[in-house]
């Protein structure tokens, strides 16, 4: 039994959906079917989730949804119009603006796209249409309600027809509607295949799996045939954006497969995604390189801060009381750099200095813009002699100027600071030392 969850841009066009269909109907195993809104359909489009925020832009300012409602109307009918479709998409639409009018908050809007569009595929397969609202719960507080979900979703087991779901959204206790963040489509495909005791997660999107580096660095780097679940939240947390990186809590429970594949190549096996890849043949100790700007350094000298009691705590307390979670904390003897997104800085960065200042009172205190981190993950490199001389060896030939280094407890990956500047050079040049 397979779980099947289809992004936006396979949903974007009937032609795209009809390749849909016939992905589905290849396999008689493909059974449960989860969607994500229709994306753009061409370069300067505008993707549905969007315009339903539109939308609900419109309605907070005048009080009713307006202009973007008119062109969701369009684009959908338009689309069940050339599927050949024989339902009143009307009657959808007018409920969908009905409810974002009634609407408290964004959340009933932001969803509707994923709703429409699983409607429009369960009337084109001749499957069931089952409301996310109604088997994915959260708690009171927002949280997501794992065992309640899990023993809902379990029930969808009794139906043999097959059924399509709406990714992304699911419910409170009041029956309002919740999403997860953005992406989250992803998250509600592996929430369905853990309930329902899927043999495999499948995720057709627009690309053939994961690509070691980003393509629009390296031009055509290798495609990953496997990666673990821990090399994938690594990778997706530090840019690579193939997966939500929150897909993995769902299946790891229960040991659940994950493959990654392209709907306008289907032929392309794409990329598994396993619970543990020991003994699986790999072609370089090296999985992935990813990496992302807009970081700002920290860095305070103290002498003898290692003797000082409680002087991290204190560093991080403030952190804390301005509402800012840090990225990596290397540290030395008489020193500690803390790597911090750039944006969450924004318009308290001289405060949060100050407060620093007042409460551990260092001897030096430096603040470094425009760092890029890169993170090279691979299973086992902390014990593969010559991993980090590479790296750097790379980096130092390509005159790249690394401002700091911080290798997890892992085993599994190395971060690299390097200037804003130098990230494109420095992506290139480890990608060559270890895959060309």
């Amino acid at each position: 039994m397979k779980v099947c969850k289809f992004g936006g841009t396979s949903m974007a066009t009937a032609k795209s959906i009809r390749q849909v269909e016939k992905i589905i109907r290849s396999d008689p195993e493909r059974k449960y079917v989860v969607v994500s809104a229709p994306g753009k359909r061409f370069k300067g489009d505008i993707k549905v989730t969007d315009l339903l925020y539109q939308a609900d832009a419109e309605k907070a300012h005048y009080g009713c949804a307006g202009p973007a409602i008119e062109e969701i109307r369009d684009r959908f009918v338009t689309l069940v119009a050339e599927l050949g479709l024989d339902m009143d998409m009307d009657r959808y639409i007018d409920e969908v603006e009905a409810g974002i009018n009634a609407s408290s908050g964004s959340d009933y809007a932001a969803s509707r796209g994923e709703y429409l569009s699983a409607i429009v595929l369960s009337e084109l397969l001749g499957f069931d249409f089952v409301d996310a609202a109604d088997i994915i719960k959260f708690k009171h507080d927002g949280s997501f309600d794992a065992d309640n979900t899990n023993d809902l979703v379990q029930e969808l087991k009794k139906n043999t027809k097959g059924i399509v779901i709406p990714g992304f959204y699911g419910s409170m206790p009041d029956g309002s509607i919740k999403t997860f963040s953005r992406g989250g489509s992803d998250v509600s495909g592996a929430i369905i295949a853990r309930g329902v005791g899927a043999a495999i997660y499948e995720n057709w999107t627009d690309v053939n799996g994961f690509m070691v580096t980003d393509p629009n660095v390296v031009q055509n780097p290798k495609q990953m045939e496997v990666l673990s679940y821990e090399e994938l939240r690594e990778l997706s947390y530090m840019g690579a954006s193939v997966l939500h990186p929150d897909s993995i809590f769902p299946v790891r429970e229960d040991g659940i497969p994950i493959n990654i594949r392209n709907t306008f190549e289907p032929e392309n096996k794409g990329t598994m995604i396993l619970p543990d890849i020991s003994g699986y043949p790999k072609s370089s100790i090296v999985t992935g390189i990813a990496g992302r700007k807009g970081n700002t350094t920290i860095s305070l000298k103290k002498a003898m801060m290692n003797s000082e009691l409680g002087f991290g705590r204190k560093v991080l307390s403030v952190l804390e009381r301005h509402g800012i979670s840090f990225e990596h904390m290397p540290t030395g003897i008489d020193t500690m750099s803390i790597v911090i997104t750039e944006k969450v800085l924004n318009g308290v960065e001289s405060q949060v200095i100050e407060d620093i200042k007042g409460k551990v009172n260092p001897d030096s205190i430096e603040v470094i813009h425009n760092l890029a981190l890169i993170a090279v993950v691979g299973h086992g490199m902390a014990n593969q002699m010559g991993t980090a001389a590479r790296i750097f060896v790379a980096l130092y030939q390509a005159g790249v100027n690394i401002r700091m280094i911080d290798q997890g407890s892992s085993e599994m990956n190395i971060i690299i600071g390097v200037e804003e500047k130098d990230y494109e050079k420095a992506i290139k040049a480890i990608y060559s030392a270890f895959f060309e």
